[in-house]
């Protein structure tokens, strides 16, 4: 396992974060809890960031998590992304499909390197990251158990016939968020017709997010756990 500290391609980030891994599709960092990890989480950053944003929220919503933060290997217009795009809401289909299927080969291997249940992680997307999330689910059903979705949109142009089974996800868009807040319904409408058993909310912010995502995400685990 290659371990690499203070990766240079990396935002400035805090001496409290761990190493970055690489070696297997994706580079992670393993974010470890103060006691005894009772579950795992996937975080996928958006766009023009990389993997350590999400950890602040994901530390409010599961202190006792083990988090897997991982980095999208994309990178447009000297911004770091999990798939191309060519407008704000048009992407590139076969870059979603190839990196989605990358994708899928890494998640099973990362989960037996680091040690967790895939089938009981909780995935938590952002933006381009939840964008992701929700074409894995789409394109790979059931490698995905449970997703909780920020500020996401539909971006399959061609959606196959995937069989969700009541896998629960949840939509939180921002209310003032005038480029992903309007397709918000259409996503949460799309998995619902795969099968996906879906709660949407609206939280009082734009595209960023903040103590209401964390509140809402919490709230949704504790009433699932």
């Amino acid at each position: 396992m290659e371990a690499i500290q203070g990766d240079e391609e990396s935002l400035t980030e805090p001496p409290e974060t761990p190493p970055l891994y690489r070696g297997l599709d994706f580079a992670y960092r393993v974010y470890e809890p103060a006691h005894e990890a009772r579950q795992a989480l996937v975080l996928l950053h958006g766009s023009g960031v990389d993997e350590t944003v999400l950890v602040p929220l994901a530390r409010e919503i599961a202190p006792s998590a083990r988090l897997m933060a991982v980095r999208g290997r994309v990178v447009q217009g000297g911004s770091r992304r999990w798939f191309t795009r060519i407008t704000p809401t048009a992407f590139d289909q076969e870059s979603i499909r190839e990196e989605a299927r990358a994708f899928v080969r890494f998640l099973p291997r990362l989960a037996k390197r680091e040690g967790f249940d895939l089938g009981a992680a909780v995935f938590l997307g952002y933006s381009n990251g939840a964008n992701l999330a929700s074409s894995v689910m789409l394109l790979h059903p059931g490698l995905i158990g449970r997703a909780a979705l920020l500020r996401a949109m539909p971006v399959l142009d061609c959606v196959p016939a995937a069989d969700l089974a009541k896998t629960p996800v949840l939509v939180v868009a921002g209310r003032e968020d005038v480029t992903y807040g309007p397709y918000a319904p259409a996503l949460a409408s799309l998995l619902e017709r795969h099968g996906a058993a879906v709660e949407s909310r609206v939280v009082p912010a734009g595209h960023e997010f903040g103590e209401h995502d964390a509140e809402l995400v919490r709230a949704w685990l504790e009433k699932a756990a």
